[in-house]
């Protein structure tokens, strides 16, 4: 990872320095609120250019397609030419999605267009095909990152560009996974090739994986962690064109203040204020739950990445460095980098290499349609559930264990229909698209493949719930409780699931004791009874 420069980064709490990567395509920069929204006009004014030829040799330039999660430096590092950049209403209004994150796509792509000025050919129409009707340059575009996208770009007979954004490559998964991909060895070998807290041949400190340092429970009676806030982005007048403009679109949740970056230059700062001040606290509450703190010590720089505004090296090589600077303990810094290098680059191969099918793969025939109530975020059976929800309709984001124990613990329990639940969690997080979610919903969550992503599936009782959050002490349920009035739902719920699935399960070694547990309970048909009053 070289060709690094420092970059300093002005916050209104700090400033920070990050090692990041020169930005030779980013050369002008709008800052002023009105020149953005002027920027962005003359970008849209641009929409009925046409014949854009070299001048020297008369012919007609190429122009790049970027979709919106491509809004980064590196899509346009090796290109200098005009770039096109289309806002569709139909794509908005067919897949209805948290306010929020529209609102984050809008303004990304609006952004971009007044920081790219004269480059950049904004067009605002009801679908993408219509707005490449309206340009005569032969187009090309970065490899998208949905099938969908794919097929459709293939369909135009498009040039397609190969992927950016992630630090491996289709064929380095295939040669280091084979036929059985697993996460710990493309880890291992992404950690190898890249060289990342490597010591020669070996991991740093002697040891792939801490996870183990990176479970404990929140300090107790804590309301927060007690770290320095995330950074948070000042809206300016294009965020305000963007809230207007949503009025007319379907979509859930609630759109408050912007709360993650859309330009490249509010992404460094996440980035800068996340590895200065709050990385050093990541790894040990990693999986902690607190009421009153939904941010924790997380980077919350999963939205920057997955809008292409970061590249992953630059966010890997900012936590190593931190590390090697004695200033973030080793289990912070690897257990962030393995969320990037390992399970991201994971998810990401992962979507490529599954089979066509694999979105409707249902392996414990689960059926059930959605609540009303979990689809709207409102108001739950448990508060654990409830407070979870809460976060998702204010902010479009929850963590990783209040997305795994929490609301995707319940749904399997349940029984809900998997594909409706990765669509989903498509739409309700600002992070969520179609890659994103496939092998962490339908594999890892849902146990819906039966065990390619997953070994075994991950559900527990609310014991798991009191020990790593502070959610059950004013809940009106027990979580030591699996029959009558105040059974927990979560620890009827465990048991139920186990009896509903023992057949699908029997063969799975790592079951063997909870289904030996289930058959030993005398209570059983209580506890399954006190399940179905949450169905």
């Amino acid at each position: 990872m070289s060709g690094t420069a420092r970059e300093q980064t002005k916050t209104e709490s700090a400033t920070v320095k990050v090692k990041v990567r020169k930005d030779p395509t980013f050369t002008r920069t709008v800052n002023a609120p009105d020149a953005r929204a002027q920027a962005f006009r003359s970008a849209l004014c641009q929409t009925r250019m046409r014949g854009i030829r070299d001048l020297d040799t008369g012919k007609a330039l190429v122009m790049r397609w970027l979709f919106a999660d491509q809004l980064g430096p590196h899509f346009l590092a090796d290109y200098d030419g005009p770039v096109l950049l289309i806002e569709s209403q139909a794509a908005l209004r067919r897949h209805h999605v948290h306010r929020a994150k529209a609102h984050l796509i809008l303004s990304g792509l609006r952004h971009l267009a007044a920081e790219l000025g004269d480059r950049a050919v904004y067009i605002k129409t009801d679908t993408y095909r219509e707005a490449l009707q309206r340009v005569e340059e032969p187009v090309h575009v970065v490899h998208p990152t949905s099938r969908p996208a794919l097929q459709f770009v293939q369909s135009l007979g498009l040039e397609v560009l190969p992927a950016r954004g992630f630090v491996t490559s289709a064929e380095q998964f295939a040669d280091w996974t084979g036929e059985r991909p697993l996460l710990e060895t493309f880890y291992r070998a992404a950690r190898r090739a890249t060289g990342v807290l490597m010591d020669g041949g070996e991991p740093v400190g002697g040891r792939w994986n801490l996870d183990a340092d990176n479970r404990e429970p929140p300090p107790r009676k804590a309301r927060t962690l007690g770290v320095p806030a995330p950074w948070w982005p000042n809206e300016d007048v294009v965020d305000e064109h963007v809230r207007a403009d949503l009025e007319s679109v379907p979509t859930l949740g609630r759109d408050g203040p912007r709360r993650f970056a859309v330009t490249r230059d509010e992404a460094l700062a996440a980035l800068g204020v996340f590895i200065e001040q709050r990385l050093p606290d990541f790894g040990r509450y990693e999986d902690a739950m607190l009421t009153g703190d939904p941010w924790m010590a997380h980077s919350l720089l999963s939205v920057p990445l997955n809008l292409g505004l970061l590249d992953p090296p630059e966010v890997i090589e900012a936590a190593e460095i931190a590390y090697r600077n004695g200033r973030a303990p080793l289990n912070a810094a690897e257990g962030f980098i393995r969320q990037i290098l390992g399970w991201r680059e994971y998810m990401w191969h992962l979507y490529w290499w599954l089979p066509s099918d694999y979105p409707t793969r249902n392996y414990l025939d689960a059926r059930n349609p959605l609540p009303e109530w979990f689809e709207q975020m409102e108001s739950s059976p448990a508060r654990c559930l409830d407070v979870t929800l809460r976060e998702v309709r204010e902010t479009g984001w929850a963590h990783h264990i209040q997305r795994l124990m929490i609301l995707g613990s319940w749904a399997l329990q349940r029984g809900y229909d998997p594909a409706q639940l990765n669509d989903w969690f498509r739409r309700a997080f600002v992070d969520g698209y179609d890659w994103v979610m496939l092998g962490n919903v339908i594999g890892m969550s849902q146990y819906a493949d039966g065990g390619i992503v997953a070994t075994k599936p991950y559900t527990s009782g609310g014991a798991y719930i009191k020990k790593m959050s502070d959610y059950c002490s004013d809940c009106q349920f027990r979580p030591d409780r699996r029959t009558g009035e105040l059974a927990c739902p979560f620890t009827a719920g465990y048991w139920d699931f186990l009896a509903r699935n023992e057949q699908a399960l029997r063969g799975n070694h790592r079951m063997g004791r909870p289904l030996a547990s289930m058959r030993r309970l005398a209570d059983l048909p209580e506890a399954r009874q006190a399940a179905a009053r949450f169905q």
